[in-house]
């Protein structure tokens, strides 16, 4: 029998072989390329098996592992972003071979991994290949805790971060992906135009085909994932290249068709540039395909979202220009996405929603953060974090509080809300359920108010009240 399941893989190694699939047999757990357990975000090219490379900037990798230290394999010199146990960003530059992310180990247990390569483009050569990870002995990875839902950023430089401190890490992308606790990506290159030009200037637009920024990439295979959200800006530095305001409207409107096509049910947003370019014709472009019926694209207007020092130089914003545009575009995105929440007015407490032999156990210990992140007249966003600080892990949470100022929560991501007048109750999405000891799990929404928002002052955690922090 084994010899039969040897022979068996031999033969559909080489099957695969010959039709240029991926040949490498990862086990699930072994930290290769093609281990399940990695979670491979944005468009990465996996046509060598043991050799994943990401193309464009604002694609990383998350993961689970057990131990106390990892390692990254690669090839050549790159620079490199990563993120142990949802701690700060780390960069290391110049590093190639068997890189160690944990010079001093970690506490035994259960660990997250996140990791972004410095995108290859214009001056910067650098090796951005993922050969794999190396753990302790006998330690493997973990299932990576990922959002189903994914948003698409297309643009130019400003998109991927160009004079930020982090680059594509601090870029409004990548900072609102992260604050509503979604599956994010950018798309993008500096000097990108929205319509190719005679004097060089690339489309963005065409190649949004490909699998990378480069005439030779090849096309992207757009059944690797399904984007719930593309945020387009483009339009920069196609008026410095001469495009016509005819030309431009008209390839915008292709665009937004070339994105329908491949995600039928994303929420397209055209964000007017924040220096105000085209303007007009982005407008037109969306009310274009609105008039034609396609009522899931928007126009958003971006007047007055960047503060004066908000620039680092005449165009790209810097650190503080991309807080202040994700303050704006979060809410924005996350009305957009399909909601999760299940409105229940009419339904007034009773005995049955206490735990019972079906609900999730009580947590013995917790602490909760709650955080309002933006507001505007009458609506405002919340994040809030739960803590975890019992020494047993959460199977499944319930989390309640009640709102003093008669708020209503409208939109949740990351969980599940239901509302009974000011009492509101988030219970966990798949793949948020576990919270290990010490560990955490969070969730956004949004909502709205009257005359006063005050935050709430109580809450519990399957039964168990948690301290506010």
């Amino acid at each position: 029998m084994r010899a039969a399941l040897r022979i068996a893989a031999a033969v559909t190694g080489a099957v695969l072989a010959g039709t240029g699939a991926a040949v490498a047999l990862a086990a699930t757990g072994d930290g290769s390329p093609g281990d399940a357990n990695i979670a491979f975000v944005g468009r990465w090219d996996r046509t060598n098996s043991s050799a994943y490379v990401p193309n464009w900037a604002g694609a990383y990798l998350r993961t689970g592992f057990t131990g106390t230290t990892v390692k990254l394999k690669q090839r050549g010199t790159i620079d490199l972003y990563f993120s142990i146990d949802g701690g700060a960003v780390q960069y290391t530059q110049n590093v190639s071979g068997t890189v160690n992310l944990t010079p001093t180990k970690l506490a035994a247990g259960n660990h997250t991994l996140m990791v972004s390569y410095r995108v290859v483009a214009g001056s910067y050569t650098g090796d951005a290949v993922f050969q794999g990870l190396v753990l302790d002995s006998g330690a493997k990875t973990l299932p990576a805790n990922v959002s189903p839902k994914l948003v698409e950023f297309v643009g130019d430089s400003i998109t991927v971060g160009t004079t930020s401190s982090k680059n594509a890490l601090t870029a409004y992308g990548w900072l609102t992906g992260e604050q509503l606790g979604v599956r994010h990506t950018q798309i993008g290159y500096g000097g990108g135009c929205l319509v190719a030009t005679a004097d060089g200037c690339v489309s963005v637009a065409a190649q949004f085909l490909k699998t990378g920024y480069s005439s030779t990439s090849a096309n992207w295979d757009f059944s690797r994932y399904t984007a719930d959200a593309v945020v387009i800006n483009l339009g920069t530095n196609d008026k410095s290249h001469g495009v016509s305001s005819a030309d431009f409207q008209a390839g915008y409107v292709a665009f937004i068709k070339t994105v329908r096509g491949k995600y039928p049910n994303a929420a397209i947003l055209a964000l007017e540039t924040f220096s105000k370019r085209y303007p007009a014709e982005t407008q037109a472009a969306v009310a274009t395909q609105n008039t034609a019926g396609d009522r899931n694209v928007y126009y958003v207007n971006t007047e007055g979202w960047l503060p004066s020092d908000g620039l680092s130089d005449s165009v790209h914003p810097n650190d503080k220009g991309h807080q202040a545009i994700t303050a704006k575009l979060a809410p924005i995105v996350a009305a957009r996405l399909t909601p999760t929440t299940s409105p229940s007015a009419t339904t007034s407490p009773s005995s049955s929603t206490s735990p019972s032999a079906t609900t999730p156990p009580p947590a013995s210990g917790c602490s909760v953060a709650y955080k309002i992140t933006n507001s505007w007249q009458g609506g405002f966003q919340g994040d809030v974090t739960i803590t975890n600080q019992a020494s047993s892990t959460v199977n499944g949470w319930a989390l309640r509080w009640t709102f003093a100022g008669g708020q209503t929560v409208t939109q949740a991501w990351n969980a599940t809300t239901t509302q009974s007048g000011t009492a509101v109750t988030a219970t966990n999405a798949t793949w948020n359920a576990t919270i290990p000891a010490g560990g955490t799990a969070a969730f956004g929404f949004t909502g709205t108010w009257t005359s006063t928002n005050p935050a709430p002052a109580d809450f519990t955690l399957n039964g168990t009240r948690c301290a506010a922090v």
